[in-house]
């Protein structure tokens, strides 16, 4: 949303891999028989790779925003138009070859782990309603193991790290400077 605000409307796309998820009844179930939404299987790839295709060939997407299993709460319908620069971005955007083929640019935004949970925390009570109890659960049993066997491995392949762990100012100003092609500072 802050890299949004840097761009006209028609001169950026942004895809956000999390509208892609599985209907919650599709999601796999842990041991615990909790959803598990940090898994690549989760996410419906075809529909995803669809979609990018169409905004590459200039036609618009229209897509529901997903809404986390919040029963009861429908997501708005949301408006894709294509525009010379399209973001792709979500947590398993690397892990499939078939979307990490297609880009031009690969860019891991890393954070301290602490700083991952706080944010997470947040949001998800926020966001979400979810009880802090099971933020912890799923942190443990579901997000960490994913950012080590699906993320973490991707990192090598990235293009540009940038550091997220301050504010926000400063990796965006990274990220626009990249996109309109002006230099950056890799320190």
């Amino acid at each position: 949303k802050a890299l949004r605000e840097h761009f006209d409307e028609d001169a950026l796309c942004i895809i956000s891999q999390d509208n892609y998820y599985r209907p919650a009844n599709e999601q796999a179930l842990d041991e615990m028989g909790y959803i598990n939404f940090d898994r690549p299987e989760g996410i419906d790839k075809a529909a995803f790779l669809k979609n990018i295709g169409l905004l590459s060939k200039n036609q618009t997407v229209i897509r529901q925003e997903y809404m986390f299993n919040q029963p009861g709460v429908k997501g708005q319908m949301i408006e894709l138009k294509p525009a010379p620069v399209i973001i792709i971005e979500g947590l398993f955007i690397f892990h499939f070859p078939e979307i990490r083929e297609i880009l031009d640019l690969k860019i891991f935004m890393e954070s301290h782990h602490q700083t991952r949970l706080a944010r997470r925390l947040e949001r998800d009570k926020k966001e979400r309603g979810v009880t802090e109890e099971l933020i912890l659960y799923q942190w443990e049993k579901h997000v960490i193991p994913a950012y080590e066997k699906f993320l973490l491995p991707h990192s090598d392949e990235a293009d540009l790290i940038i550091d997220n762990e301050g504010p926000i100012d400063e990796p965006i100003q990274k990220l626009v400077n990249v996109i309109t092609g002006k230099t950056v500072n890799k320190d």
